[in-house]
């Protein structure tokens, strides 16, 4: 077998692996668990922000599914205007349904409101893109989001989705997380990861001395090559998740060494104040 071909093998074993969460029933009373539902929802989580449409193919790929129940799935969400299927290519793309559901969650996170201008402060301050996130499954989903109008940022934005293990702000989420909730997700990870998985291990470690000695969980490099970033997890209050914010951009313009002496006092200020916003 040329690498190639074992190369996409091995991605497919570790698609399964990293099956979504929901798709598997959860410890507890698994006659309380409707599979179906799960699936569904999870056809619906495995569209990216960067996707234009997805085909069944690429979603029974994601969702480590039989295409012949995606294509039910897709089916029946289409009909309920959860997804938009394109009659010319085939594919989905998430429908004016799912659009009010997200309205209605990002409308009920008065964290968004209290940090934004406190972001963008941060943001002018440091010439970085700095973002507040949460959790979904082994990713950290990004709310809210500032930039610097005299400096180069990423391309990303609301929705953006990003790596839990390998980015600073999902670091310092895992770094806040109870111990017995990390360590699953950490062993989680590490197995999605396959030969990485040590050293995404290693990596997390480092994040978790990092919050300790520094305050804030550090990337620099680790998820990709050109990009840096610091990050701090904070409590949104009123019951909602735990999220975390980060400070960074490409590397060329933001050095370890200004992040952690410039960046890295306004940030831990900026988390501070929220939490005392949010207790109020």
């Amino acid at each position: 077998m040329d690498a190639g071909r074992r190369g996409a093998g091995r991605r497919q074993a570790q698609r399964a692996k990293g099956a979504p969460e929901a798709a598997r029933a959860p410890a507890g009373d698994e006659r309380q668990f409707v599979t179906a539902l799960a699936r569904g929802l999870e056809v619906l989580a495995c569209f990216r922000s960067r996707d234009r449409a997805l085909g069944n193919q690429d979603i029974a790929l994601r969702c480590a599914l039989p295409k012949s129940t995606v294509s039910r799935l897709t089916y029946t969400l289409t009909r309920l205007g959860y997804l938009s299927h394109d009659e010319d290519s085939g594919k989905y793309r998430l429908g004016s349904a799912t659009l009010a559901l997200g309205s209605s969650v990002l409308a009920r996170m008065d964290m968004r409101q209290l940090a934004r201008p406190w972001m963008q402060q941060l943001a002018d301050a440091t010439g970085t893109m700095v973002s507040l996130g949460l959790r979904d499954r082994l990713s950290m989903i990004y709310v809210e989001n500032c930039r610097s109008s005299s400096a180069l940022t990423l391309s990303l934005d609301v929705g953006s989705r990003i790596p839990l293990g390998s980015t600073a702000m999902g670091r310092a989420w895992l770094a806040a997380a109870p111990e017995a909730e990390r360590e699953l997700l950490v062993e989680e990870l590490v197995a999605q990861e396959g030969e990485q998985g040590p050293a995404l291990r290693a990596g997390i470690e480092q994040a978790l001395r990092d919050v300790r000695e520094l305050g804030c969980a550090c990337s620099f490099g680790d998820w990709q090559p050109d990009v840096h970033a610091i990050a701090v997890a904070v409590d949104a209050g009123r019951g909602m998740p735990r999220m975390a914010i980060n400070c960074g951009g490409p590397a060329f313009q933001l050095s370890p060494e200004f992040l952690l002496e410039q960046a890295r006092p306004r940030l831990l200020d900026l988390a501070g104040r929220l939490r005392l916003a949010v207790q109020a």
